[in-house]
């Protein structure tokens, strides 16, 4: 049984930083991609960065770049979003997934991903 279990969310000021960690779980591959999405109250799911877990390929969300830096640790099955310069328009729930698309081509695509974590709360007051 595949599970995602996200943590590291929490509230925080404008030009704060959070770290969010996600921790993989019974996934029978060591090659696959992990995306990292979040989703404000009546909006769509956006994609935020994704990592080919044991590559170096990342990407990230025009919005993101710069300021949020997505890693991996292989021996503890953990990858974190490193999230800086956080504004108000980051407060959303975050969330971790996986696919096994290895080079994570399309990785904005949520629809891509059938494992989720439950996702952690970031919110970001002004």
């Amino acid at each position: 049984q595949v599970q995602l279990e996200e943590s590291g969310g929490g509230s925080v000021q404008a030009g704060g930083s959070l770290r969010l960690s996600c921790v993989v779980s019974g996934y029978p591959y060591s090659r696959y991609c992990m995306g990292w999405f979040r989703q404000a109250p009546g909006k769509e799911r956006e994609g935020v960065a994704a990592i080919n877990i044991g590559g170096a390929r990342t990407s990230y969300a025009d919005s993101v770049k710069g300021r949020f830096t997505i890693s991996q640790d292989n021996a503890k099955n953990t990858a974190y979003l490193q999230m800086s310069s956080l504004n108000p328009e980051d407060t959303a729930m975050y969330y971790c997934a996986v696919n096994g698309g290895y080079l994570c081509g399309g990785w904005y695509n949520a629809d891509s991903y059938p494992y989720w974590g439950q996702g952690t709360q970031v919110t970001v007051s002004s």
